[in-house]
């Protein structure tokens, strides 16, 4: 997933970490220059190990991981370009939103403090609740306040760890458009989630984890293009479903067909010949050709045949 850059926001090299005789990640390696990265994994398959990682929290058993070049605890001006937006929450609960990020900002050493976390809250459409205490905020209002403290210091890779956890379907909405947003700015993110339509909403670049392991990453569709041993499954909403079939069966790139009363389904061994053949009888009225669907080419079938190997 390397940009063209030489010098990728973050890059992982052969990097396993073992807690004590536990395993958490094992031979990661992947990098991101800009854009937004969706981490996809089942709770437990080591996301945030790789968020901790990758803030600099963590240290490497084996491997390296560095941010702009520099292993994150060996430079203050690079965890300074980190943004960490943890899935657990760590507030003083007597303070307000605004007061809390101007704190966290002066930490960090941003000049005009309290301005900078007044907009950044703005943007997160929190300017009528900042001066409010945290301790009364529900989730969503916590789960933008940790953002907005990783936006104020102005940082060029943010790290989001399961960040639409507690929202509702409104405040959901609006943090995928904000995820998008930054990744549209140059921002690298790599954001984390165990539920595949969320990722999926926010980006099409991914990575895989599945117990410590990268099993796969990049597009959906480059990863099932991967999966070789998988005849993919196409429907097609046909007028004709038995002439169709008949076209289709003993063709190398079909693999079989199922005929039904309005549908023919057809298991693909070579999508590229399929589709050229379908594009050509579509233009045949015979067979009345309505629609052509992959019923197996989305992110949860590729992550469950993955996880299934």
């Amino acid at each position: 997933m390397s940009g063209p850059t030489t010098q990728p926001a973050l890059a992982f090299s052969r990097v396993s970490l073992w807690y004590g005789n536990v395993l958490g990640v094992s031979d990661i390696s992947f990098s991101i220059s800009s854009g937004v990265v969706g981490l996809l994994g089942m709770n437990g398959a080591g996301k945030s190990t790789m968020m901790k990682l990758a803030s600099g929290m963590l240290r490497p058993s084996i491997g390296s991981v560095e941010v702009f070049g520099t292993p994150p605890q060996d430079s203050t001006e690079v965890r300074n370009r980190i943004g960490l937006c943890p899935d657990m929450d760590r507030f003083y609960e007597r303070m307000s939103g605004i007061a809390w990020v101007t704190f966290m900002a002066r930490l960090a050493g941003v000049p005009s403090a309290k301005q900078k976390a007044a907009e950044v809250l703005d943007r997160l459409d929190m300017s009528d609740r900042m001066h409010k205490k945290i301790g009364g905020y529900s989730k969503g209002m916590r789960q933008r306040t940790k953002l907005a403290r990783a936006l104020v210091v102005g940082a060029d890779l943010l790290l989001l760890d399961e960040p639409l956890n507690g929202l509702d379907p409104i405040g959901r909405h609006a943090m995928i458009r904000l995820v998008r947003e930054l990744g549209d700015e140059g921002k690298a993110v790599l954001v984390s989630s165990h539920v595949l339509h969320e990722v999926e909403a926010m980006t099409d670049r991914l990575l895989l984890l599945h117990q410590g392991r990268i099993l796969a990453e990049g597009k959906v569709h480059e990863i099932r293009d991967q999966l070789s041993e998988r005849a993919l499954q196409v429907e097609v909403r046909v007028r004709e479903p038995r002439g169709l079939a008949r076209q289709l069966i003993g063709a190398d790139h079909v693999a079989g067909v199922d005929v039904e009363r309005d549908r023919v389904v057809a298991r693909v061994a070579d999508a590229g010949l399929f589709f050229d053949q379908i594009t050509n009888l579509g233009c045949d009225e015979r067979y009345g050709i309505e629609a052509i669907v992959p019923l197996d080419a989305d992110l949860e079938s590729v992550f469950g045949y993955l996880v299934r190997k």
